[in-house]
């Protein structure tokens, strides 16, 4: 409920700001002139492009338009030192604190180190300019303020990374804990004398031509809150890996975990259809046998699910059924072995 308040609020913020820049140029085009209003209008198009706008801005090319945006609002603000007006300058202040939020750190540096060179130049080289004297003083110190904001954010979340369990896009649990949360689930299951069985389950992508950066991405939230609806309160899913999930099922067997596959597979190729998403989804079964362990139980459950893919997707694999009837199959021809 945080999360979701949080991007909420995200969203209605930036969407406010993005405004209240567009209405300042606006203002500054009828009251100053054209390149005064450049830069809101930059500013505008760029709170415009980010995620916290729309979650769709997350995939190309809007990243790609919103960090072109940014190069070009900081080229603007450099060259006006030269060309003017003068009151362009000012802008720059937000210009370090831009880089550092939309661009990996070490770019980041480099472009803030280059800005402050270019202001720095300006001041050097164009006599009677005492204000940009004052300029290059306010500048390092708003560039010191924003690298210190940048460093409490790191730290923050370096701190907290421990802390997070859940994926953010889907709610499911974090892989960092599968293998822990396994190992407890094995342990218990063999002290109790229960079964226990996981499902892996993976999106047919490389069986069709759909682009998964395109239009899935935008729906794996909706792929884990029927996850999680498919499931009991002690039973546990994972985000294994961009489209594959991983679901623990305490006091069930294979045939038990198979039907509930099956159920889970049916559903969310609904889901899929239900998008325009001509997808199919395929699961891997495995069930708890004497001497696994974390690692066997996960490699059993993705060879049963690389099986089902290779016989054409859109099916449940047992890891059981057919590694069984392969052994039997190798004795009953030693010729093969």
């Amino acid at each position: 409920m945080a999360q979701m308040a949080e991007k909420f609020l995200l969203s209605r913020f930036s969407r406010a700001s993005s405004a209240l820049l567009l209405a300042l140029a606006v203002y500054t085009l009828i009251a100053i002139g054209v390149l005064a209003a450049v830069p809101p209008m930059l500013g505008a198009a760029l709170i415009w492009t980010t995620p916290a706008a729309h979650p769709r801005h997350t995939r190309q090319p809007w990243p790609i338009i919103n960090q072109s945006l940014t190069l070009a609002l900081t080229i603007v603000l450099c060259t006006a030192l030269w060309l003017g007006p003068a009151s362009l300058s000012y802008w720059l202040f937000a210009i370090p604190l831009v880089l550092f939020a939309l661009f990996p750190l070490p770019v980041a540096g480099l472009l803030t180190i280059l800005c402050l060179a270019t202001v720095l130049l300006s001041a050097l080289t164009i006599e009677g300019a005492a204000d940009r004297h004052q300029l290059v003083s306010s500048l390092f110190l708003a560039t010191a303020i924003s690298c210190l904001l940048v460093f409490l954010r790191e730290y923050k979340a370096r701190q907290l990374a421990p802390l997070r369990r859940t994926d953010e896009l889907t709610q499911a649990a974090s892989r960092d804990y599968l293998s822990a949360d396994l190992h407890k689930e094995i342990q218990r299951s063999e002290r109790e004398g229960t079964d226990m069985a996981i499902i892996m389950i993976g999106l047919d992508t490389h069986l069709s031509d759909v682009d998964p950066d395109a239009d899935i991405r935008a729906i794996l939230p909706r792929i884990g809150r029927f996850l999680h609806s498919q499931l009991r309160d002690f039973d546990s899913y994972y985000r294994v890996a961009d489209l594959q999930f991983l679901i623990i099922l305490p006091g069930n067997g294979s045939a038990e975990a198979t039907r509930k596959a099956e159920q889970i597979r049916s559903g969310l190729r609904s889901l899929l259809a239900s998008h325009e998403l001509e997808l199919t989804v395929s699961a891997g079964v495995a069930g708890l046998n004497i001497g696994d362990d974390a690692d066997s139980l996960q490699h059993s459950a993705a060879n049963a699910l690389r099986r089902a893919q290779q016989q054409g997707g859109n099916r449940v694999q047992s890891y059981s059924s057919w590694s069984a009837l392969r052994a039997q199959a190798a004795k009953g021809n030693p010729a093969n072995d």
